[in-house]
């Protein structure tokens, strides 16, 4: 079965380095907020032209973080899309904060910013703009109206690292990105991490105590904090392919242009907008003959999914929030539609050709 990823390929590349470093590492005897967390976080920091970069636990704790640091809780509202992994949601709900949803563009699938003013009342407090399968949102009107109206951007990067915009990096634009390192992200780790860009010294600050229990060291806490913290296993590891993500996302642009070109008569293709840079985490198509060709594809060993197929409104944990079928529906036809096909650097150009020739046969 073609994978939607081969981490093990990935990792016959870099066997050597891996080991090295996790020997480092073990050797070092620093398991917790050691010397490659400060290592790495120097070197996202910089990446992304930011003065800060926090390593956590994970993606959804990078998000939960920026929210709490930022003074966002009970009796709070934050707008973001309901075509979004679960977690972008529930990280809002954390903090006592309610998700506020805005339909989609259905070109990009990211939030749609021109509907976002409709939806602001006295109680919303930021925007997450959502970076869904590596293409960037539309970051010019979010924040001209992110000033207009005093409210916080928090960047969800966690499919999109390495994306940007007329050459700036997402994740730099809000006051804050939050990024995923689940090992099926473009930049992934062998278990969960994350990390936090951002400017605001004093924010930062309060990040970096919530992520260690309340607690700046020395068994004093000023706050009631979490468990967040990157350990130096991981980031040990995200240095060894950090070095290499601007050829990763390369590779996996190479990929999409050619799915796009074998197939863009056939079905949907993704776009890039003029100016934006898409780093295609997933490539995803659209079709109303979506369960057709999936089928095709499992019958032929190919993986594919479906990202996603209830979009957050419709979930039944978040039936209290009182949305019902058909108040979004861009979204809502494009769970309908949209397919994931496997992509990543290594994919061979053979396979993407049978996985094409499959998808045209079935339309």
């Amino acid at each position: 079965m073609v994978p939607m990823i081969d981490l093990k390929k990935e990792f016959a590349e870099i066997k050597g380095e891996v080991f090295d470093m996790l020997t480092q590492v073990l050797e070092s005897s620093q398991y917790i907020l050691g010397p490659k967390v400060a290592e790495f976080e120097k070197k996202i920091a910089d990446y992304h032209n930011v003065s800060s970069a926090i390593g956590v636990a994970s993606g959804t704790d990078a998000l939960h973080l920026s929210i709490d640091a930022l003074g966002i809780g009970e009796g709070n509202e934050v707008i973001t899309t309901p075509f979004t992994f679960f977690a972008t949601a529930e990280a809002i709900l954390y903090t006592g904060a309610i998700p506020v949803f805005v339909d989609i563009e259905p070109e990009t699938l990211n939030i749609d910013a021109s509907l976002i003013e409709k939806k602001i009342t006295s109680k919303t407090k930021a925007i997450i703009p959502v970076h869904i399968f590596g293409h960037p949102a539309d970051m010019d009107p979010i924040q001209k109206i992110a000033k207009k109206h005093n409210l916080k951007i928090i960047e969800d990067c966690a499919q999109a690292f390495g994306s940007s915009i007329k050459g700036n990096k997402a994740g730099s634009f809000g006051d804050t990105g939050c990024f995923s390192f689940y090992p099926s992200k473009n930049l992934g780790a062998y278990g969960d991490g994350g990390i936090i860009t951002i400017n605001d010294l004093s924010v930062a600050g309060n990040i970096r105590k919530l992520r260690n229990h309340g607690s700046k060291g020395g068994y004093k806490h000023e706050t009631i904090g979490f468990n967040s913290r990157l350990d130096e296993i991981q980031a040990g590891i995200l240095l060894v392919k950090f070095k290499r993500i601007d050829e990763y996302n390369r590779k996996r642009r190479q990929k999409a242009a050619l799915y796009t070109e074998l197939m863009s008569n056939a079905v949907k293709c993704p776009v890039e907008k003029d100016g934006f840079y898409h780093v295609y985490h997933q490539y995803t198509i659209m079709t109303p003959k979506r369960d057709i060709i999936q089928k095709k594809l499992k019958a032929s060993g190919v993986s594919s999914v479906v990202y996603y197929p209830i979009p957050l409104h419709l979930q039944e944990a978040l039936g209290f929030l009182g949305y019902k079928e058909g108040d979004f529906p861009v979204t809502e036809s494009a769970t309908r539609e949209v397919l994931s096909l496997p992509i990543y650097p290594g994919l061979e150009e053979e396979t993407i050709k049978r996985i094409a020739e499959t998808i045209r046969g079935a339309v």
